[in-house]
């Protein structure tokens, strides 16, 4: 019979690398495509109200959004306690509402501009007075398509 040798080097193979830069670029391109990113920061507090019918928007791109609220702790001392409105990252007056609507209008392709909508993400503590206010500056500025965001739910009586 003849002699078998066991080999004395027998340890585990060394794990290929060779597939770790492509398994590395899928998992970037995977978190590039599917990170939205934030477009304002939020200066007053938004809690939204409760509604029962409510409506997704289709397109986004065509969303311009007016928050109002009480402003945040860290703003209290600048601006006050009393609800403010917000127009992108900065604190805003009613009478600058309409040229900040024409400004977003124009960014807007042509052809799209009629189906331009205004978001109100309103606090649930503000009050319609005020609310009332930005609809008449919305319409000085021929922005009639205006949509109040909310979250879904019941609506309690308080």
């Amino acid at each position: 019979m003849g002699k078998f040798k066991k080999s004395s080097g027998g340890g585990t193979p060394a794990i290929s690398t060779a597939s770790l830069p492509d398994i590395v670029f899928m998992l970037l391109f995977f978190f590039m495509v599917t990170t939205v990113m934030r477009e304002v920061t939020l200066l007053v507090e938004n809690n939204k109200p409760f509604a029962t019918e409510i409506k997704k928007l289709e397109k986004k791109s065509l969303v311009t959004y007016l928050y109002v609220g009480k402003p945040k702790k860290k703003f209290q001392s600048v601006v006050g306690t009393e609800p403010r409105i917000q127009l992108n990252d900065s604190f805003a007056r009613l009478q600058e509402i309409k040229p900040f609507i024409i400004e977003e209008r124009t960014a807007i392709n042509e052809a799209e501009r009629p189906l331009m909508t205004v978001s109100i993400k309103a606090d649930e503590n503000v009050r319609m007075g005020l609310v009332g206010d930005i609809k008449q500056e919305l319409r000085k500025a021929e922005a009639l398509k205006i949509n109040y965001s909310t979250k879904k739910g019941e609506v309690f009586d308080r």
